[in-house]
This record gives structure tokens, sequence and C-alpha cells, in this order.
């Protein structure tokens, strides 16, 4: 590998990260509330929540660039705060991320946390645990293949994203070139060789992430 690939892989590992982390950290509260809660709103935060798996990432990656843009009120905002345009930084990158990844962290949780019931809650506030000590105690510890099965999909989609982070980050080296934007490049250039190695790899983790999603999630060996 050339060290254009490696930076690329570097990126690409750092970007999975930071939005799986982000997603869980504010995707678990919404995944809370949609197990949770009677509102009538539920349907359409739901929908909202899993529109990134029926929309072109075009689509939604056009729609981002325009309101971080600089005519647009998040990039009005940003240019106000000093901290210029977020379009083509990695910054922006990891906010498109997570929009287009939300889905595959939120929904997985929350069929965790609407699996446990009602019981385990009721019995934790008869012994006066209180709902915040009942959701870390309880909740959290019983949706655990929920967050599991989130936290693999969430890091394996953002890995596998092309149409959205060419959008919204371009093919910029060392900033926002990821792996799947560096493979394009190859194919475009006739670099087959190269192009072979990353796409190889990319075939490999993705199995690898899947089988052991298979393998050892505890609510799948259950189900089997």
């Amino acid at each position: 590998m050339e060290s254009a690939d490696l930076s690329a892989v570097w990126l690409t590992l750092k970007l999975a990260t930071t939005v799986t982390t982000l997603l869980l950290v504010f995707g678990t509260p919404i995944a809370w509330w949609l197990a949770r809660t009677r509102s009538p709103l539920k349907g359409i935060v739901g929908a909202v929540v899993a529109l990134p798996l029926v929309l072109p990432p075009t689509v939604l990656g056009f729609y981002l660039l325009v309101v971080m843009g600089p005519h647009g009120p998040i990039g009005r905002f940003t240019e106000a705060l000093g901290l210029g345009l977020l379009p083509f930084t990695f910054p922006g990158l990891v906010i498109a991320s997570v929009f287009y990844s939300l889905p595959f962290v939120v929904q997985p949780i929350q069929n965790a946390f609407e699996a446990i019931g009602d019981r385990p809650l009721e019995v934790a506030a008869t012994l006066r645990a209180s709902p915040w000590d009942a959701f870390w105690s309880v909740a959290v510890p019983l949706a655990r293949p929920g967050f599991l099965s989130g936290a693999i999909l969430g890091f394996a989609h953002t890995v596998g994203e092309f149409g959205i982070v060419l959008m919204i980050g371009g093919n910029i080296p060392d900033k926002t070139r990821v792996v799947s934007v560096l493979i394009y490049d190859h194919v475009e250039a006739l670099e087959y060789t190269q192009a072979h190695w990353l796409a190889g790899g990319m075939v490999a983790f993705s199995f690898l992430v899947l089988l052991g999603l298979y393998t050892f999630n505890p609510a799948r060996q259950k189900a089997l």
C-alpha cells in the first residue's frame, strides 16, 4: 500500500470511530424515547430516523450541503462563530455521517429496549430505584445486545459510505478522502491493482463484521 492508501484507511477508521461514538451518545436517548413513549409524534420521529434507509445518499448530501453552505442557517451560524464552513472538512464529514448512519444505531437499540418490557422496570421501581437508576442498572444491561449490534452496524456502515461523503467531504487527501472515495479514484485512473487491494480489504472487513455480529451477539444466539 502507498502512503495515500494508508492515510485514507486511517481517516476512514477515525471517521467511523468518531461517528459511532457520537451515535451511541445521542442515539440512545432517541431510542429510549421511541421505545417508551406513547406520544402521537412517535411515528413522525421514527420515520425521520429511518429516512436515510430509503433516501438516496446524494439527496441527503445535497440538502446537508445547502444547510451547511454559506447561505444555509448552519453555515451562517458557524461563520458567525468564526468556525468557517463545514463542507469539505472533517467535522462536516462527521455530521453528514451521523445523519446517514443514524438508523443503523438507533433501531437496534430501540428494539432491544422494547424487548425488555415493563416488568423489569416496575420491579426496580418497587425497590425504590429512581428512573435514572433503573435505566442504567436495569435497561442498559438488558439492552446490551442492541448496543452491540448498533455499534457494529454503525461503524461498518460509516466505513462503507460513498455518496454522502463525496458530496460533503469532497476528495481532499489527508482531510476528507476516505477508502471508498480512494477506490473510486483508483478505478477512474485504471489503477486496478490498488483498487483490488482496497476493495478486497473492504469485502473482508464487511464479512468479518457480519460474522462477528451473527456469531457473538447473544440475542441472535438465543434466536438460533
